[in-house]
């Protein structure tokens, strides 16, 4: 068994939702390596930063990232695998590039009860004071208005077969 820590940057932008880790941010990996009958067993931490936006508010962020992983890799044979030992050596930059996207947030936020924006205004609503709602609702929803549960209840129900019966019985 061998313990390696080493630090590299990013050989390209890693991700491509609202946040990534950028070319040449630098990606600490503190990793072990085992010799196991089938191969090498490489396990370890990655720990970086993310840049990009908060899916709610579209503000800049950047937070840290850190990603544990274990993967075997296998000697060459017959079958072909996804990592292999080569000369004794493992390469781990499609190790450590799968295990950072993969772990990235689909719907990243600044912070955990961040707002998000104002519908009306269009402005950020933890710095914006709380605007007054406005008394005009929406044209779209105008009929809704005159709908409520108690006149609802008033209405006389039918049974789902009686507009059947009363078309037979009027021809």
């Amino acid at each position: 068994m061998r313990e390696f820590a080493f630090s590299v940057p990013a050989p390209e932008k890693w991700g491509e939702g609202l946040v990534s880790v950028n070319q040449g941010e630098p990606v600490d990996i503190d990793v072990r390596v085992e010799s196991v009958h089938e191969g090498m067993l490489v396990s370890g931490t990655i720990d970086s930063e993310y840049a990009g936006i908060c899916g709610r508010c579209l503000t800049d962020i950047v937070q840290p990232v850190e990603v544990e992983f274990q993967e075997l890799f296998t000697y060459p044979g017959d079958e072909t695998a996804d990592f292999e030992v080569q000369d004794d050596h493992v390469d781990l930059e499609n190790l450590v590039r799968d295990a950072i996207v993969l772990s990235l947030p689909f719907q990243p936020v600044c912070q955990p009860d961040c707002p998000g924006l104002d519908p009306a205004t269009g402005e950020r609503l933890a710095t914006s004071p709380v605007s007054e709602q406005s008394g005009t609702p929406d044209p779209r929803w105008a009929a809704l208005q005159d709908y409520t549960r108690d006149h609802d209840d008033d209405s006389p129900r039918s049974a789902p077969g009686d507009t059947a019966v009363r078309n037979t019985e009027e021809s």
